[in-house]
């Protein structure tokens, strides 16, 4: 019922090493700060009294003897640390007297309190640098070295009064509550009852489980199963103070074998004149003692990578696996598919993997610009790159040189990727609410799980932005939690605008500085300790009594603030939108034919292959528009070598490209276009759609990549079953004619020279300074579909659909027409049968079913009907059924659609005072028409002759349902 015990875990054993900062040893002589009396005499003298440090004498000074009886009042303090540190000694010399008696041993199962961290299960090991287990520090207190149960293999020294012998896991509340029971400040209090996160439970449980499992072992089976194993047993130097400007440098004697990094720069992560380029696939730069003198052949500079064959995955920084190299040219960079996907900027097409160190981060999330365009700061660590300015670059980032920087993500704080420590909230983001919160393990976000449609996930989360790879920037108004002050409104600074005396405080990679609204301080703070302002927090102290007037000139100042920069970020992009519109996005010009790409081939035909047509020379416009040629009539274009008119062919205009005088324009909501500078007449050339021919697949690939990177505008034609012509990176001005649904233009396939090729012909006589346009029947893929803003009267509303039929039309303008006012109308008879364009029991227009009895001229709607599709077969209007049994009629209501047979039809018809003409119970006899009949009973119908039954049909007419008033 015990776990078992894990696997032996390789530790080094060296400390990590130290910043800059930290190695730097402060001064112990503390200046007196004291000012000094004046004196008679403006001369300085100087005299050496007595002054101690650390208890030894050191020198001694004073001014004119001024300051001798301050020096003497200090007499007593000194001699009280005097006194304290003969203390020390004495009970330090106990201590070494009884070092015999240790506590614990070597694989004893303990108990330890480590900071603000739970009692967590450890067992007593042996230091791997100086082979024991217990030790003094500087007080004298013992300390003892364990090593903690849990899937993270950690040592550390701890106090002998921080340990307890472990007995089980039933002994943890009991430590818990002991502790807090001691605890004196209500600081440490809060601390203490402040729950466990996610993943510090599930890493305790881990531990614990270890732990009872070592309980039930014998000391020596716990040494051997559990003790961990060290692969490098010196200690690392510290950095000395003199390195704090640049990285520490890593040579090629003492650089680890598989850490090496491949960055843009070195091996070191240090730049300068002496680099040199690996001439193998990676393209790396390297100083020439980092991958050693002897690198390759004479002449050959590889690093170990190239030299070996095997290269690190740039994301993960593992060997092992299938990898694939960036397919971008200088690129070289090596990933794990999975790994790279990762990546919002990871895009794929056919000549491979493009990495994400070629797109801004910031902008592939925002999808507001072109995430792949303009100059790039890339990481020299890990796959991210920004544009380079404040806007798109994470704050924390640190600046190496113009292009190269370490992002915010390679904090030493830093644990998994994620700050140890964030302060969450304690309100949900989304309503505003306390409770059981979900906390994000990146930055202060909190949910309600139920708020996010969610259970409560187990281990580390994070919220979608930081999943997103959403950070902080700079210019960007925050809130900051720090300290035991509250949220305080404050602004991201970049660290090179801030004080100078602000630059030199000590912080770390991922911290930046920001300046707070009210008391105009700065501070270092992480992403840990901030989240966004929005515009609403204005509003935050309204209806707040007795606030802080700090806080509150605070606010005032935070709103200003954000106001300005938005109203900066708007400028920027109305200039960078006017920007765009001046002129059309970069394309190359072709002014020959479609230029292939990849396998894709241009047919070429041999002359004996090429028809030949029956027009000759003597004629006035050999092969033109006009003529009889046979293979204008065919659209194969002649060939001067073949064709007998010669030089006076006019079906070449392919070849020479003769094309009429145009010219782009900026139209109305639909971009850029392309218009006419001369007269065009019906069936006139207008020009070859050329571009890049491809095949299906890169089609595909193609517009996959641009649906990753919110591409919309496509430039795609397809030419046959396995190639397309797409005219967005290269092509000629046909590029820029837009689609109607009413065109003047179309495009037709010829066969050019063997090879299929694609005009645009005018339909109709087109005038100068007009637009020219063609139907582009638009093949959409997916559920999504594309707007038309044509603005044909025919204009079905989407690329792709059909237009509307001139039948289509007629019917709609119909039924507007009914609609709106509907006119009288006259039936009259004719020979045939002829039936009515309106439903007899609603009298509005449209599609309508008719009925097959003779000389019955009535129709209906469906929905009138109470049917949902058209009745099969020959069918009778309910008009000729009765409407109480459903038998033949004999009686019939003129002004309704119901009938009776003879044996219900007494006292259900009445005599109308409009031509004494029948009526049903549902309409008033003096006023069938008025305002008491219902509107689908407004039609008056025509008596139907009897067979045999001679005599003139009366006109009728409809009238209008407004008017309520009789009338022929």
């Amino acid at each position: 019922g015990f776990l078992p015990p894990p696997p032996p875990l390789l530790l080094p054993s060296s400390p990590p090493l130290l910043s800059p900062q930290e190695s730097t040893v402060s001064n112990p002589i503390v200046q007196s700060t004291t000012t000094p009396k004046k004196t008679s005499s403006p001369e300085i003298k100087i005299k050496i009294i007595k002054t101690y440090q650390n208890g030894r004498e050191l020198f001694e000074s004073s001014l004119c003897g001024d300051l001798l009886q301050e020096f003497q009042a200090g007499e007593p303090s000194r001699r009280r640390h005097e006194q304290k540190k003969e203390k020390r000694k004495k009970r330090s010399s106990r201590h070494g007297a009884g070092q015999e008696e240790e506590k614990y041993e070597i694989g004893d199962l303990v108990w330890a309190k480590v900071g603000t961290y739970p009692w967590w299960p450890c067992m007593v090991s042996s230091d791997p640098q100086s082979n024991v287990h217990i030790r003094l520090n500087k007080r004298g207190v013992k300390e003892y070295h364990v090593q903690f149960f849990g899937s993270v293999p950690e040592r550390a020294w701890i106090h002998e009064k921080r340990t307890v012998v472990y007995k089980g896991e039933s002994q943890f509340d009991e430590l818990q509550a002991e502790t807090l029971r001691k605890a004196t400040n209500p600081t440490e209090k809060q601390k203490l009852l402040k729950p466990q996160s996610q993943k510090e439970r599930a890493q305790w449980e881990v531990g614990v489980g270890h732990a009872e499992a070592a309980l039930q072992m014998t000391r020596e089976e716990r040494n051997e199963n559990y003790t961990f194993i060290y692969i490098d047993k010196e200690p690392s130097s510290a950095a000395p103070a003199a390195d704090a400007v640049s990285p520490p440098r890593v040579t090629s004697k003492n650089r680890p074998e598989r850490k090496q990094r491949r960055s843009k720069g070195t091996v070191c992560e240090t730049f300068g004149d002496s680099l040199v380029s690996c001439e193998g696939d990676c393209n790396g730069l390297f100083h020439p003692e980092c991958i050693g003198s002897n690198s390759g052949t004479e002449g050959e500079l590889l690093c170990q990578e190239c030299k070996t064959g095997s290269h690190t995955c740039f994301s993960c920084k593992v060997a092992e696996g299938d990898m694939k190299r960036c397919s971008v040219n200088g690129c070289g960079r090596y990933y794990h598919e999975t790994c790279a996907r990762k990546f919002t900027g990871t895009t794929t097409d056919t000549r491979g993997l493009r990495c994400p160190q070629h797109s801004c981060a910031t902008c592939s999330i925002s999808e507001q610009f072109p995430s792949h365009l303009g100059r790039m700061m890339r990481c020299i660590r890990c796959p991210v790159a920004y544009h380079t300015g404040d806007g798109c670059v994470a704050a924390g980032s640190v600046l190496i040189t113009p292009h190269i920087i370490i992002c915010s993500n390679h904090s030493s704080s830093r644990k998994n990727g994620h700050f140890s420590s964030p302060v969450n909230v304690g309100w949900c983001f989304i309503c505003a609410r306390g409770g059981r919160l979900l906390c994000c393990e990146a930055c202060p976000a909190s949910f309600h799980p139920e708020c996010l449609n969610m259970e409560m996930p187990e281990g580390t989360w994070l919220c979608g932005e930081c999943r997103a790879g959403k950070k902080p920037h700079y210019k960007q108004i925050v809130w900051v939690k720090l300290g035991n002050y509250r949220w305080w409104p404050s602004e991201i600074c970049n660290p090179r605008l801030v004080p100078s005396n602000i630059q030199s405080l000590k912080h770390d990679i991922g911290d930046f500085p920001v300046f707070f609204f009210g008391s105009h301080d700065y501070y270092w703070i992480n992403q840990g300790r901030v989240f966004p302002y929005v515009e609403s927090d204005r509003n935050f102290a309204e209806g707040q009594v007795g606030i802080n007037k700090t806080f509150k000139k605070a606010l005032e100042e935070a709103a200003k603030r954000f106001q300005e920069l938005k109203a900066q970020r708007e400028t920027k992009e109305a200039l960078e939108q006017e920007r765009n519109s001046r002129r059309p996005p970069p394309y190359k010009l072709i002014k020959v034919q479609n230029i292939p790409v990849g396998k894709v081939q241009v047919h070429v035909a041999d002359l004996s292959e090429i028809p030949r047509c029956n027009c000759r020379p003597t004629d006035e416009r050999p092969c033109s528009q006009d003529s009889q040629c046979l293979n204008r009539m065919l659209q194969y274009e002649c060939h001067p070598q073949v064709c007998p008119a010669g030089d006076r062919c006019h079906n070449q205009c392919f070849s020479k490209r003769l094309y009429p005088d145009t010219e782009v324009i900026k139209t109305t909501g639909r971009g850029w276009g392309l218009m006419t500078k001369q007269d065009l007449k019906k069936g006139d050339f207008v020009m070859e759609y050329v571009g890049e021919l491809i095949d299906s697949e890169e089609c595909k690939q193609r517009i996959r990549h641009a649906n990753e990177n919110h591409v919309t505008n496509f430039y795609m034609l397809t030419l046959t079953k396995d190639r397309v012509i797409d005219a967005g990176p290269k092509g000629n001005l046909s590029r820029f004619m837009n689609h109607s649904c009413s065109p003047n233009c179309e495009t037709q396939k010829w066969t050019v020279n063997g090879d299929v090729r694609i005009g645009l012909f005018t339909l109709c006589d087109i005038a100068a300074d007009t637009e020219l346009t063609f139907n582009y029947n638009l093949d959409c893929l997916g559920n999504g579909r594309t707007s038309c803003h044509c603005g044909s009267e025919n204009c079905s509303g989407f690329l792709g659909v059909k237009p509307k039929s001139a039948v289509v039309m007629e019917r709609e303008e119909k039924v507007r027409n009914a609609k709106l006012k509907p006119k009288k109308r006259k039936l009259k008879t004719e020979s045939k049968q002829s039936h009515e364009y309106y439903c007899y029991c609603c009298g509005e227009g449209g599609e309508l079913v008719m009925c097959d009895k003779n000389d019955c001229p009535k129709a209906y709607h469906l929905l009138c009907l109470n049917l949902t599709k058209p009745p099969y077969g020959r069918w009778e209007c309910p008009w000729h059924q009765c409407s109480v049994c459903q038998r033949a009629a004999a009686s019939f209501c003129h002004f309704c659609p119901a009938s009776f047979c003879r044996v219900h039809e007494r006292g259900q018809l009445v005599v109308s005072a409009l031509d004494n003409r029948p009526c049903c119970s549902n309409h008033d006899p003096q006023r069938p028409l008025g305002p008491q009949a219902s509107p689908s009973q407004v039609t008056v119908k025509k008596e139907v002759l009897e067979p045999g039954e001679e005599g003139d049909c009366n006109e009728e007419e409809e009238h209008d349902d407004e008017g309520g008033e009789e009338g022929e």
